[in-house]
């Protein structure tokens, strides 16, 4: 809570060169009073200031004792992180001081035994840290339970003061529903969830928010169903990559449905290349997201723009897009490249359609995204859209699948992924005529033992073998564009 109003305080303050740049001080003031609080939990004192002038973020830690210091100031050295950034438009305080606070967070949080992820983001693009439910928190200080208690009684305070006051307007009626809808919360958050409920803490630059989850929705779902005797029908391109279309139908509790599979009307083989090269940097290598750029760059080139970089995390999509500017730069290739958040989502899809563009994005483009004909020929995927394992709901999942005897991985991994790579290569075909190339830049489908299966759920396109055969597949459809 002080870590929260510290980020509020410096926010609406003013101070700071831009926006950008106070958002992210304030997110990492907040993040400096969440690891003191961990450190709490650990037996350590560790201090995090954080000052700023109108170039440079500086984050002053100070460890007041024994624990694990020496091992996170050794961890400080990687190479992507640094505690002084140069803060151009916001963008250095973004990429580096944002990643600084996030992960020494992240390394004090482990030591608590909680969890957290970092690189997820809402459809705007803004980031969120997410945070393993606080168990030793609850537990060992009750420090959380207190608070939302007396959370509870201010705003039962609050409805109580508002109850003469509903006859003025339904204003009033409405404010007193929402006092007493927070009062409810507050009081059901202070007991433990419910058998098959999941709960986290997710952190954004203006606000944290408490979420609990059912770990599916197969309960809800039968009520409906039998509350309401009908036929159901769930209609989708990515309903699974097995026959009985368990990655929906075993978490919908649908598995006496009946199933059906159509077949696509698209000529995949004939319209539709897809190429994994075989030699690349490893998803795990500091210098990946490097060589996702520059070989986008190459495929932009050819095509002339007309190209989509879908990356699994806001991260990843920052490195390929400045590795993709500056290689673009290198071939004289005069390719205007889009970044996720530069501009709103819609006025990206418009400028990128007009022809002349690099699109580079992250988890919001993957679905949802409608863009036919020779607009868009060429798709790009980082790696594998592996669901992280320190997400609570994922790590949920895993540990039900692990107490019934079942393999987690390609049961809740191996199928998440499955489903996810479909969805991020649907952008490629969206009509019969369209024609384009996938290019997955993950050695893993040629050398792991899932690999098949997750080609196997892509569309049947015509497999190339090396990056010859893409790049004058590419130029051929460059031939074939009306400019």
């Amino acid at each position: 809570h002080e870590g929260l109003g510290k980020a509020i305080e410096i926010v609406s303050d003013g101070r700071g060169p831009d926006p950008v740049f106070r958002r992210n001080v304030g997110l990492i003031y907040g993040l400096g009073n969440l690891i003191e609080n961990a450190c709490h939990f650990a037996s350590s004192r560790v201090e995090v200031d954080a000052r700023w002038d109108d170039e440079n973020i500086t984050v002053d830690i100070t460890d007041y004792g024994p624990g694990f210091a020496p091992d996170l100031m050794a961890r400080l050295g990687d190479p992507y992180l640094t505690s002084r950034a140069r803060a151009l438009g916001g963008r250095g305080a973004e990429s580096a001081g944002l990643g600084l606070g996030i992960f020494i967070a992240k390394t004090l949080l482990e030591r608590t035994g909680a969890q957290i992820t970092f690189d997820n983001a809402t459809p705007d693009g803004h980031a969120v840290v997410r945070i393993g439910w606080p168990r030793q928190a609850v537990e060992a200080e009750g420090l959380l339970p207190s608070a939302l208690a007396a959370l509870a009684a201010h705003a039962a305070a609050l409805v109580e003061q508002l109850e003469p006051l509903q006859e003025i307007g339904p204003d009033f009626i409405r404010l007193r529903g929402r006092c007493d809808g927070l009062r409810s919360l507050a009081v059901r958050f202070q007991g433990a969830a419910a058998e098959g409920q999941v709960r986290w803490v997710d952190l954004t630059a203006h606000q944290a928010r408490l979420v609990e989850s059912p770990l599916d929705i197969g309960g809800a779902l039968t009520l409906q169903r039998e509350a309401v005797p009908r036929a159901w029908i769930f209609t989708s391109a990515t309903l699974g990559d097995d026959a009985p279309l368990s990655w929906f139908s075993e978490p919908a509790g649908l598995d006496d449905a009946r199933k059906l599979r159509v077949d696509s009307p698209f000529d995949y083989a004939a319209n539709a290349c897809l190429y994994v090269p075989p030699r690349f940097a490893a998803p795990a290598d500091a210098h990946h997201a490097e060589s996702v750029g520059r070989a986008a760059a190459h495929c932009a080139a050819a095509l002339r723009g007309r190209t989509f970089v879908l990356t699994t995390t806001l991260r990843a999509m920052r490195g390929a897009a400045e590795a993709l500017q500056a290689e673009l730069g290198k071939l004289g290739a005069s390719l205007e490249v889009l970044v996720q958040g530069s501009l709103p989502k819609r006025a990206m899809l418009e400028r990128f359609v007009r022809g002349g563009c690099v699109l580079v994005g992250s988890q919001s483009f993957w679905e949802g995204i409608d863009v036919p004909g020779d607009a868009l020929q060429c798709v790009l995927i980082d790696k594998l859209p592996f669901p992280p394992p320190n997400d609570p709901l994922v790590e949920a999942r895993v540990k039900r699948l692990q107490a019934q005897g079942r393999d987690a991985f390609n049961d809740c991994f191996v199928a998440e992924a499955a489903v996810s790579l479909k969805q991020g290569a649907g952008r490629l075909i969206r009509t019969v005529s369209d024609r384009g190339l996938l290019v997955i830049c993950d050695s893993r489908l040629h050398t792991a033992r899932y690999g098949e299966r997750l080609v196997d759920a892509l569309p049947p396109m015509r497999r190339l073998r090396d990056g010859s055969q893409a790049l004058d597949w590419l130029r051929e459809l460059a031939l074939s564009h009306a400019d």
